[in-house]
């Protein structure tokens, strides 16, 4: 998943929670094989293969990420977009980062294999289908979050009330610290990684964010991230980062990047139609934005670092 995952526990019974925590490592290794793009026999790669072709058989919890996916995908207005693996092997963000920028005539020839509608999934007959060929999947932009909310299920079937579950920018925080929430900072977009320019308080609810920092490079003073837009095939440029605050952190995953593509106006008004979805954004001209819900919640620390 291209992220290291980190789990803490509020609990008198070390044992019990190093127990929990192996199965929650053994979840997310299972759940990586099933929807990772990195091996060839995973689900997903299965289905990538056979795309125009015929349906592949695939697990539940894939089927499950798919149409968890098209719901995302339908709330951003496309924005949000798994069948943006057309580009991977334009766009290099992961291990295989070069820092080129790809030629936009390439790109413009594979914006038609950018299609949502074009994934279908038969539950009855247990399969997925890319209804033509040349469509990739990629579950990057959802299957963590899917994976966290597994977490969470664990660890609450294993007994556990009071923990933190990290994986990259997906976070969840069930119960709390000993007598009070859970105290989460959202990074500075531009500051020191280890600087916050915001707080919250969190009891059972997801924080994700999604940023243009992580995994980025600068070219000719112009910076280059891996959230991409379906529509122009370049790294979105209206925001900075977007942290969402919803009880599931399979949707806070996915919206997250959809929101981020949307840019920081019509983002934030997506967030405001949704229930139980509430928001921060840094724009790209560095102003922080705030969801309704949330104003009265959020620590504001310092203003976020202005710089390229």
């Amino acid at each position: 998943m291209g992220s290291e995952l980190r789990l803490t526990a509020w609990t008198a019974d070390e044992p019990l929670a190093i127990s929990a925590f192996e199965e929650v490592f053994r979840e997310f290794d299972r759940l990586d094989r099933l929807m990772t793009t990195w091996r060839d026999d995973s689900d997903v790669q299965r289905v990538n293969a056979a795309a125009g072709d015929h349906p592949v058989p695939v697990a539940p919890e894939v089927r499950d990420v798919l149409h968890l996916a098209r719901e995302a995908s339908e709330l951003t207005d496309g924005k949000f977009d798994i069948t943006f693996g057309a580009l991977a092997d334009l766009w290099k963000f992961d291990q295989d980062q070069d820092n080129t920028v790809p030629d936009p005539a390439d790109i413009a020839r594979r914006l038609p294999l950018i299609d949502y509608r074009k994934v279908e999934v038969d539950d009855a007959a247990g399969t997925a289908f890319i209804a033509r060929k040349g469509i990739s999947i990629h579950l990057g932009g959802i299957g963590k979050g899917y994976a966290v909310d597994r977490a969470v299920a664990i660890l609450h079937e294993r007994g556990l009330n009071d923990f933190i579950i990290q994986a990259g920018g997906d976070l969840y925080a069930g119960g709390v610290k000993g007598d009070r929430p859970w105290r989460l900072g959202i990074r500075d977009p531009r500051g020191p990684i280890d600087k916050s320019f915001a707080a919250i308080d969190l009891s059972d609810g997801t924080f994700s964010t999604s940023g243009d920092y992580e995994r980025a490079f600068l070219k000719d003073g112009r910076r280059y991230h891996h959230i991409l837009d379906p529509a122009t095939g370049q790294p979105a440029r209206g925001c900075r980062s977007v942290t969402l605050v919803t009880p599931r952190a399979v949707f806070a995953d996915a919206l997250a990047k959809g929101v981020f593509i949307l840019g920081a106006e019509k983002g934030l008004a997506l967030i405001e139609r949704l229930p139980d979805v509430e928001g921060v954004i840094v724009s790209d001209t560095n102003e922080v934005l705030v969801s309704s819900g949330l104003k009265d919640r959020l620590t504001l620390l310092a203003p976020p670092t202005d710089a390229p």
